[in-house]
Parts: C-alpha cells; sequence; structure tokens
C-alpha cells in the first residue's frame, strides 16, 4: 500500500480488556489498517459508531448491558460499517452468521482464522460491498428479533485446539482442569497441556457451574474430575484429581466445592 492510500480505520468492541488487545496486536501486522478506536462496553461502541463510523469494526457478542446485536439495532443501518463479530459459544449467532454470509471469529481462535477474517473484511471495505452487508445485517436483526424471548443461557460446547497444521475439537467433559498462564488459559486434557488465548475469568463465565468449578485464582477444574481433598499440615486443603494432580483449594471456594460434591448423594 502506498503512503497516500487511506487506511481501513478500525474500531474494537469487547468487554474482556485482553480480547481487545489480542485483536489490537494482531492488527499492528497489518500497514493496512489503522485502530482508531476501542470500547469496553455496547454503550460506548453506539456512541463511538454514531460520532466517527468506522471502516471495520470487530463486535463482540455477549457483553454485560448490551450485546453486540443491540449495539447494531441502536446504530443507523447507514452508519454500520464492514462486522467480524466475535463469540465464544452462541451456537444460534454461528447459524445465523453462515444463513446471512456475515464473517465470524469463534473463540478462542487462532492468528491464521484472524488473518483469514480481517482479510475478508478488507476486501468488503475495498470493493465498496457494505450495501450487501447492510441488506444481511438487516436479515440478521429481524431475524433475531423472533427469538427474542427469554432462553435458557448456554454454555461453551467445544474448545478449538491447533495442534501444528490441524485443528481439534476438544468436548469441554475431556478437560481435565484449566491453569491460568500470564494473561492466558491452559487446557489440560489427557495428560497433555493446550494453551487458549483467552482469559480464566471469560472462560469461567461461559462453562456450566454444574461441572466445573473454579477452586483457585490460577485454576478451575473439571468437577468430574475430582479423587479426594485433604488438608495440609499448614491447614491448607489441597483437590487431587484421578490423575494424581494436586490443585491448591482457595479457603473462599472450599464450602462450595463441597456443596457441589455432596450434591450428587442428595
Amino acid at each position: 500500500m502506498s503512503d497516500d492510500a487511506k487506511k481501513i480505520r478500525v474500531l474494537i468492541v469487547d468487554d474482556e480488556p485482553l480480547a481487545r488487545r489480542t485483536i489490537r496486536e494482531l492488527l499492528r501486522e497489518d500497514t493496512e489498517v489503522e485502530v482508531v478506536g476501542e470500547c469496553g462496553s455496547g454503550a460506548e461502541a453506539v456512541n463511538s459508531i454514531r460520532r466517527q463510523p468506522p471502516d471495520l469494526l470487530f463486535l463482540d457478542i455477549q457483553m454485560p448491558g448490551m450485546s453486540g446485536f443491540d449495539v447494531l439495532s441502536k446504530v443507523e443501518h447507514e452508519r454500520i460499517p464492514a462486522i467480524v463479530f466475535v463469540t465464544a459459544f452462541d451456537e444460534y449467532a454461528l447459524r445465523a452468521f453462515e444463513v446471512h454470509a456475515l464473517d465470524y471469529l469463534l473463540k478462542p481462535f487462532t492468528d491464521e482464522r484472524f488473518r483469514e477474517a480481517l482479510a475478508q473484511a478488507k476486501s468488503h471495505v475495498r470493493l465498496k460491498e457494505l450495501g450487501h452487508l447492510s441488506r444481511s445485517l438487516r436479515a440478521l436483526l429481524d431475524d433475531r428479533a423472533g427469538h427474542d424471548a427469554p432462553r435458557r443461557k448456554s454454555f461453551l460446547m467445544r474448545f478449538m485446539i491447533r495442534l501444528g497444521s490441524r485443528v481439534v475439537f476438544v468436548n469441554p467433559s475431556d478437560v481435565d482442569w484449566i491453569e491460568a498462564d500470564n494473561y492466558y488459559a491452559k487446557l489440560h486434557v489427557a495428560g497433555k497441556a493446550h494453551l487458549l488465548r483467552v482469559s480464566m475469568n471469560e472462560l469461567e463465565e461461559k462453562l456450566d457451574p454444574r461441572t466445573f468449578l473454579r477452586i483457585h485464582r490460577s485454576s478451575i477444574i473439571n468437577l468430574d474430575r475430582v479423587k479426594e481433598l485433604h488438608q495440609n499440615p499448614n491447614g491448607e486443603y489441597v483437590v487431587v484429581l484421578k490423575d494424581g494432580t494436586e490443585l491448591k483449594l482457595s479457603r473462599a471456594r472450599r464450602e462450595r466445592l463441597e456443596e457441589l460434591l455432596m450434591s450428587d448423594y442428595e
């Protein structure tokens, strides 16, 4: 791209600071785009888009208070740019995107998948195909409007793991435990560890609390993998998993863990 060519202006909307940072760092690799703003809530996003519409929007779907769909319903259609949706597990959204040909990133996504989505979005912007996107968006919002009745909260249905040139999908029930690894999370499955580009806080929100429990700021366990609890001489409690892994149990979480484990016997 020549120095005189106009850069594609990008707005990032996600309530998770880690998710925003991940997208921002990946966008830095592309000299054709410029991040012009970040929003941590739906309300901020609506104001930002109305004030200065970007060319491209990376939009999280699940946000407290105002979802990504709510954001779009409150913005005039002519102001809505090319969109790359970001979602962790919304199965309905995935079906809707396929029907209406809108692109999305499924968390946790790989760098390669991000670049593919970005390339497609840039193509839409460069070729001025936003009219098609706007029609697809209206169809999506109209379709979703018919599904606004309260629904039972859904939880993460699968993890996407990249193993070399392959992408493997892991069922949550196969996970032994999850470990905090700096800003990200590490999945432990059958003795192997897999790094995910997602925070422990975000994972905790997406996992079924009947199956998974955060027992410490650095670990989440699959309750089905618990073998025993024991107390060390220093008074600390330890959770022992069926594979022999020992994990520290937070004092504040001990009562909740015992309640969940004992519920099987009620």
